[in-house]
């Protein structure tokens, strides 16, 4: 079921308690020289549509929110962002009216990785208004974390930016906005993780070149092999969702 797709009288006749309300969210900002700056929304937006097509009966999909937390990306330009306090707020506000129509399940999926914490942060809030609810939110990749590690090549088998995944996955998806002679190695880059420290970089202070890992290495066939995978492993965790007890 599609949200944006049904009438209000046939969202009132929606069963409450055994439906799932998958609500994407993620970013549009620069993604190196190569991959267009939708690259988050269109993978998101692309692996929540396919999981509810799998389950339309049970999961009741919200259109996905393109804007993300994307400041730490703003001096390479390209960029379209939300303050944190906004960003954390606005999360709250597309869940809430939801929550007082009655519906008791939902999952924000994430694809965007500056979206991690301030979705936390909403969840937390929203857990206090609703405590009747099951309230949940991850990024796809940490979903699918085993999916994708072995589905990669490069040294970097985890979800970078502009990476040997992205890339891979908008082969697959959009090949046509894949700047082909610009895809390349991205060079050497900085975490943001020191010795289990999180260590705060702006992504011009992590990599020279907006991208990171190895974007040559990617390919179309890689891109449906892991789209795939992620797409099925969200199935699982929206199936958990659903046989979760409704609190008390």
């Amino acid at each position: 079921m599609k949200f944006h797709e049904l009438t209000a009288p046939a969202i009132a006749g929606i069963d409450r308690d055994r439906t799932l309300v998958l609500l994407p969210i993620a970013a549009v900002e620069q993604h190196g020289p190569h991959l267009p700056t939708g690259t988050d929304t269109i993978i998101c937006g692309a692996v929540a549509e396919a999981v509810e097509a799998r389950a339309p009966e049970s999961v009741l999909l919200a259109p996905v929110y393109w804007l993300g937390a994307s400041a730490h990306h703003l001096r390479f330009g390209a960029t379209l962002t939300a303050e944190l306090s906004t960003y954390v707020a606005t999360l709250c506000e597309l869940a809430r009216p939801l929550l007082e129509d009655g519906f008791r399940r939902l999952i924000f999926l994430n694809g965007h990785g500056g979206n991690v914490d301030p979705l936390k942060v909403a969840l937390r809030e929203l857990q206090l208004e609703f405590p009747q609810s099951i309230l949940s939110g991850a990024s796809y990749w940490s979903i699918a974390e085993e999916v994708i590690a072995s589905g990669l090549e490069g040294e970097d088998r985890f979800v970078g930016h502009a990476c040997e995944f992205e890339t891979s996955m908008i082969q697959h998806l959009r090949p046509e906005l894949v700047d082909e002679f610009r895809r390349a190695h991205a060079g050497p880059w900085l975490p943001d993780v020191v010795e289990g420290l999180f260590v705060s970089r702006d992504m011009k202070q992590r990599t020279r070149a907006g991208c990171t890992g190895r974007p040559d290495l990617a390919s179309a066939e890689k891109g449906a092999a892991l789209f795939e995978g992620i797409v099925a492993r969200v199935g699982v965790a929206v199936k958990a969702m659903l046989a979760e007890p409704i609190p008390d």
